[in-house]
């Protein structure tokens, strides 16, 4: 027996699928509905009170999407970290870390005396949601099976985002009730207390899961079309191997990073100028937290149908048709005015981003090997979230040239439609059963 069939044979009592693993499935889908929690309580009552809580001179555009510049560059950072982390000291330490990293990030908002220690706390939740939300989403990918992952997927961001619009609501309201900073301290705390008691009771180690993945198919024993895993690295790579085949060596995974990290201009743009743009628009935080969340409720919500539907049609159409679409949400936003049509604007930019992101993490994990697959992922995250940082600098230059926000929105819509089209000429379908390794 060699030592492939050896190692296959360790890991025999280990089986993958959703319904074989529901309870820690369940598990992680409570996990990243807390971390989208712990995110959107810093996206209304922050961005609209600004000026008036937290010293924010009316039109510095650059000082305003600061926070979100520096969330973008630390999360990116940290998904890279946690992908080779995850490998070495498993992914339940490493969400964990994530979690214990996000409890000062209410009391810094509750003393913050200027917006310096708002970019602080951001900061800290871009740890949070780099550790964090990479473990999730890496810990489910171990569980399941090949043909579930755009399903799998799609719940995970479905969870996640539904999240961050529910505290996008409660947080409005809340501030409203307790005043901005208590509400939040509250809300914060309470979410981050049961994200940890959760994690530490009943979130299992799912490592195992992918060296069983790994080991079944080193042994010749997978079951299935073989995926068109990348060629040319090698059976372990190193953090430089995996970060260079990711952002150029590989055009398809080049073609989803890019992707990845335009279509979080449009996140940028709905975290830092959507409430500025409809609160100088008269509409309250509630209204607000409204318009914003119901952008988040159509993500989170589509997704489940999204990612379900990819494992049919494949990744490559709806990643394309999700950008476009997108694009065309955020230009309609202009287009109108009025409650109802700023709604049906952010409607149809969330279906957009529910076609292209469950489905570009499943296109990037379809063609990762699973011995280095969280590296993968993470270093795809690293690019994908490394565009909060790109794009809110970029919000940032064109609102302070043309003296207004509404050229932020000029500039997503046209990096979208082009990035979308990168994707057209440089992607390829990775479902293996759509198009399979034929050597």
């Amino acid at each position: 027996m060699t030592d492939h069939h050896k190692a296959a044979e360790a890991y025999a009592h280990l089986t993958h699928g959703i319904r074989e693993n529901l309870g820690q499935f369940g598990q992680q889908l409570i996990q990243v509905f807390f971390v989208g929690l712990t995110i959107g309580m810093m996206r209304t009552v922050v961005p609209a009170l600004a000026e008036s809580e937290f010293g924010v001179a009316e039109g510095s555009f650059m000082m305003l999407t600061a926070f979100v510049v520096a969330f973008g560059v630390v999360k990116g950072a940290l998904n890279f970290v946690a992908g080779r982390l995850s490998e070495r000291l498993g992914r339940k330490t490493v969400l964990m870390l994530g979690w214990v990293a996000a409890i000062p990030i209410p009391f810094m908002i509750l003393y913050a005396p200027s917006w310096s220690w708002i970019v602080a706390a951001t900061v800290l939740l871009g740890v949070n949601q780099g550790l964090a939300w990479s473990m999730t989403q890496t810990a489910k990918m171990d569980i399941t099976r090949a043909d579930e992952r755009g399903f799998t997927m799609g719940m995970n961001e479905f969870s996640g985002y539904v999240g961050v619009a529910v505290a996008g609501i409660v947080t409005g309201y809340m501030a409203a009730a307790y005043g901005p900073r208590m509400g939040l301290l509250i809300f914060g705390l309470v979410v981050i207390a049961l994200a940890i008691v959760l994690t530490a009771l009943f979130v299992r180690e799912t490592l195992d899961w992918a060296k069983a993945e790994g080991a079944r198919h080193a042994a010749g024993q997978s079951t299935g079309p073989i995926p068109r895993y990348s060629k040319n690295i090698s059976d372990t790579p190193s953090t430089w191997e995996v970060f260079t085949l990711m952002s150029w060596r590989d055009r398809r995974m080049a073609a989803f990073s890019q992707a990845g990290l335009v279509e979080k201009f449009v996140d940028a743009l709905v975290w830092v100028f959507y409430p500025v743009f409809l609160y100088q628009q008269g509409l309250s935080l509630a209204a607000i937290g409204w318009v914003v969340g119901i952008y988040g409720f159509v993500w989170g919500g589509s997704q489940f149908i999204t990612g379900r539907l990819s494992d049919h049609v494949g990744r490559r159409q709806p990643i394309i048709w999700g950008m476009w679409i997108c694009g065309g949400g955020v230009a309609l936003t202009l287009l109108g005015e009025g409650v109802l049509w700023w709604s049906f604007a952010a409607a149809v930019t969330g279906l957009g981003m529910a076609l292209l992101y469950p489905n570009l993490s499943a296109a990037v994990a379809d063609i990762a090997h699973p011995n280095w697959r969280g590296s993968a992922i993470g270093t795809y995250r690293f690019w994908r979230d490394l565009g909060y940082g790109v794009g809110a600098l970029g919000l940032g230059i064109v609102a302070h040239v043309g003296g207004s926000v509404v050229w932020g929105f000029w500039f997503v819509v046209i990096a979208m439609f082009a990035s979308g089209a990168v994707v057209w000429w440089w992607g390829e379908e990775t479902h293996p059963r759509l198009n399979p390794d034929d050597e």
